[in-house]
């Protein structure tokens, strides 16, 4: 999967649930869901819901729990897609 392919459909999943829209415009790897983009915890559950239908993939609670960037994010993705 193409890099900037992942980076847009990740992006598009989170906006919804991102409330500091500025931060979105400058989204990147590093860009922490609750810090930067203000993603209550909540929303993070519904992220990793939508992440998991978009990629057909199984998000496991551990791996949840270390997905708080965009990076962390992108590596499980990737690390779950090689699984399938």
């Amino acid at each position: 999967m193409e890099e900037k392919d992942l980076n847009a459909q990740l992006k598009n999943i989170v906006e919804p649930y991102a409330q500091n829209k500025e931060a979105l415009l400058k989204f990147n790897d590093s860009s922490h869901f609750i810090q930067d983009l203000e993603v209550n915890s909540a929303n993070l559950v519904d992220i990793i819901l939508d992440v998991e239908d978009e990629f057909d993939i199984e998000v496991d609670n551990d791996s949840m729990e270390g997905m708080l960037t965009v990076e962390d994010a992108k590596k499980i993705i990737r690390q779950k897609l090689q699984e399938k």
